[in-house]
């Protein structure tokens, strides 16, 4: 029997098998190659900065509703979230909610809070990690926003009214107060907002009532000159004496002429009697119509007195009225505003946080490694499918 080589014990051979780990995990590995490079590389990255690297970060939160002092009345027929609204005023007030909430998260407000409350050093920590912190140091308004609007969420309920704030941080105590700050804010933007409509609505009243004021002066400016030209208090009372003068002096006149024509028939025209008498009564027709041309002839006749007299207290009368409508007009304005005022109510204050809630890795972590085994199931059935039609 020929021997073509050197027969081992079977021990051995068993004990050069497991002499070679890595040659068989090398071979393991290159065999799932594909798997480890699709789904546990990945997965051991990621997992490594999320649990090694990344700092926690801290969140507050508040809620707050902007409301209006008039709240309409819930039509008959609507929904339970709509007759929520309607009880919390979030209809009449939504779009000045909606404002607010825009105003948190933008340039003004950013602008504020690192004038003010050093926006830039809080999230500028040297102790967070690199990929979370801000930088540089001294970043451009339209990086600090966007870096800011990744970690201040204002989100707005149109169901129900409600502004939601969210706050994150690397430390709690900043998180706390830039919540606080931003509801601060908030609430100057209500006011602000409440002051300019307060003023808008008013001032055309006031203008109105400005000018009616104006024309009004103007038109009792008017008639104090006439007077003072005309050197009478009142043409009209002055008019109706002059008639009462005129009428009693032409029954006078006329008395006179009755009793001067009987005399005339009795004695003797040339008698001292008849004289006194013919003279009483030229006397009196001279009186009557130099009274009456006061009444109608030349241009300080009474009568043209009185007409521009009547046409100025005619419109000093209408001008006073308008006066008075503006007037009213303005406390009308002034009440409607006064009751359209705004006012944030703050549901849940800011809270100083005391656990560090994100980022969320165990979230992450399996969304990604579910993504990546998803992925790869995909590949491989692409593969496998390939293969066997290529067989």
């Amino acid at each position: 029997m020929n021997v073509h080589g050197i027969m081992l014990p079977a021990s051995e051979q068993s004990e050069r098998r497991r002499a070679n780990p890595w040659t068989e995990t090398f071979a393991w590995l290159r065999r799932r190659r594909m798997f480890m490079l699709i789904v546990v590389l990945p997965t051991l990255l990621v997992g490594s900065y999320f649990y090694l690297v990344a700092s926690d970060q801290y969140e507050s939160e508040a809620h707050f509703l902007v409301r209006s002092t008039h709240t309409a009345e819930a039509p008959a027929g609507i929904g339970m979230s709509q007759a929520l609204s309607m009880v919390t005023g979030a209809s009449s007030s939504q779009s000045e909610a909606m404002s607010v909430a825009d105003y948190l998260t933008s340039h003004d407000a950013v602008a504020t809070l690192r004038r003010d409350n050093d926006l830039v050093g809080r999230y500028h920590d040297r102790d967070a990690d690199v990929f979370s912190r801000l930088r540089p140091s001294n970043p451009t308004p339209e990086y600090l926003l966007r870096y800011f609007q990744g970690v201040v969420k204002v989100n707005y309920n149109s169901e129900t009214g409600i502004t939601t704030l969210r706050v994150h941080s690397f430390r709690p105590q900043d998180s706390f107060a830039i919540a606080r700050r931003l509801l601060e804010l908030g609430e100057l933007r209500v006011n602000m907002l409440n002051e300019r409509s307060y003023h808008d609505a008013i001032d055309m009243s006031r203008r109105q009532l400005a000018k009616a004021e104006t024309d009004l002066a103007a038109v009792q400016a008017q008639t104090t000159r006439f007077r003072q030209t005309r050197g009478d208090i009142d043409p009209k009372a002055s008019g109706e004496a002059q008639i009462q003068l005129v009428s009693t002096l032409t029954g006078q006149l006329a008395a006179a002429r009755a009793q001067l024509n009987a005399m005339g028939g009795m004695v003797n025209h040339g008698s001292p009697q008849y004289q006194a008498l013919a003279s009483r009564v030229s006397a009196l027709q001279a009186q009557v119509a130099a009274q009456s041309g006061r009444l109608t002839n030349g241009n300080h006749a009474i009568a043209t007195d009185i007409s521009g007299y009547e046409s100025l207290k005619l419109r000093e009368q209408f001008l006073a009225k308008q006066y008075e409508s503006a007037a009213t007009a303005l406390d009308r304005a002034r009440e409607t505003a006064l009751r359209q005022q705004l006012y944030v109510v703050r549901i849940v204050d800011a809270n100083l946080p005391v656990k560090a809630l994100y980022p969320e890795r165990g979230r992450i972590m399996l969304t990604m490694v579910l993504a990546l085994l998803l992925t790869y199931s995909i590949g491989w059935l692409i593969v496998a499918g390939v293969r066997e039609h290529a067989a």
